[in-house]
């Protein structure tokens, strides 16, 4: 039996930021998204300018962790447990580049975006993993693998979902390479979802697993397919005006269905684990910046499966995204004030020192 995972000291401040640090950013958005979609315009609307300021003050805070430390910066980048965070900032722009395109009618910002996350997940995916694979020191699987690692798959959705997104609102020739493109990441993403997955379910049936293992990311497991079926669903959507999207319908409907059960199977497992942590081994609940990648899901899967049920005529669904969205938005709120909380007692410490 393999021996848990020891403790990792992380540096306090700017030098010990996460990477995944993004994922407020995600999970902000989606909530926005979620919100637009089921008639609450001015939360989604108050959710939005929130995203923008989160948004650029990550990017100073993290432009300026790269620079002053640029040693740990680039050191997490390699790190098998931290390196997939970064997958965030991929991620948080698209979804911000989604929430400019529907809310704002912005489309021009919306693919400056969209062009920014491109950029950034080619080149993450091709340092990372090409990271992972050549270092000479490697952990073993138990040590090694988390849930956050599903967030490469969640950033590559991200861009199939912005670029149908873009799709549907320009004129062609463009419409059918977009589409073409958003359908190409799309298959990518489920492809590395089944690659990842099967390692993580591994780890969780055959090594040893503690309360401080079963890190917030783990609901990524949902997340990632959540954002799958949107993609599929926007694909769907756009079939009309593609006719190699119409000639792959029954294809993209079903796998869409395929994400969603997927989906749908992995939030009570997670219930589950959550409460064997926090009430049969009574792990501390208290604020941590990967708490957010909890709080995505939860969201994604309101937005998901409104879209679906829309694109593919399912109103038997209708039950289910006001009440994840009612989860998603007091689970954003615990996650806002535990961040308020933290800021503020940082203030105080840096006041009195």
């Amino acid at each position: 039996m393999s021996a848990p995972p020891l403790p990792v000291e992380v540096p306090a401040g700017l030098a010990g930021m996460s990477p995944a640090y993004f994922a407020l950013v995600m999970a902000t958005g989606i909530v926005s998204l979620a919100s637009q979609q089921l008639g609450l315009h001015a939360i989604a609307v108050a959710l939005f300018g929130l995203n923008v300021v989160a948004w650029v003050a990550l990017w100073v805070l993290s432009l300026l962790r790269m620079v002053r430390h640029r040693r740990r910066f680039f050191g997490d980048m390699v790190d098998h447990l931290r390196g997939p965070g970064f997958f965030t900032t991929v991620a948080g722009t698209a979804v911000l580049g989604s929430q400019c395109a529907l809310l704002a009618s912005e489309y021009r910002v919306a693919v400056a975006l969209w062009a920014l996350a491109i950029a950034l997940w080619v080149g993450l995916t091709y340092t990372v993993f090409a990271a992972f694979t050549i270092k000479e020191d490697k952990p073993t699987l138990d040590r090694g693998i988390t849930g956050g690692w599903l967030l490469a798959v969640v950033a590559t959705q991200s861009i199939a979902v912005l670029s149908a997104l873009i799709a549907a609102h320009i004129d062609q020739p463009w419409k059918l390479e977009l589409n073409f493109f958003a359908l190409s990441m799309w298959l990518w993403g489920g492809m590395l979802y089944i690659w990842m997955m099967s390692l993580i379910f591994y780890r969780y049936a055959f090594f040893r697993f503690s309360p401080g293992d079963l890190a917030p990311p783990y609901w990524i497991n949902m997340g990632a397919m959540a954002i799958s079926t949107l993609a599929g669903s926007l694909l769907i959507g756009n079939a009309p005006d593609a006719p190699f999207l119409r000639s792959l319908l029954p294809f993209l409907k079903g796998f869409t269905v395929f994400y969603w059960a997927t989906g749908t199977w992995w939030i009570p497992m997670l219930l589950v684990l959550a409460a064997w942590r926090y009430v049969y081994k009574r792990f501390p609940l208290r604020y941590d910046p990967l708490y957010w990648g909890a709080v995505f899901p939860l969201g994604m899967y309101a937005a998901s499966t409104h879209e679906m049920a829309r694109a593919m005529q399912f109103g038997f669904l209708d039950f289910l995204p006001p009440m994840f969205l009612a989860a998603a938005l007091l689970a954003w709120v615990a996650a806002f004030a535990g961040l308020l909380r933290q800021l503020a007692r940082r203030l105080r410490t840096a006041g009195a020192a």
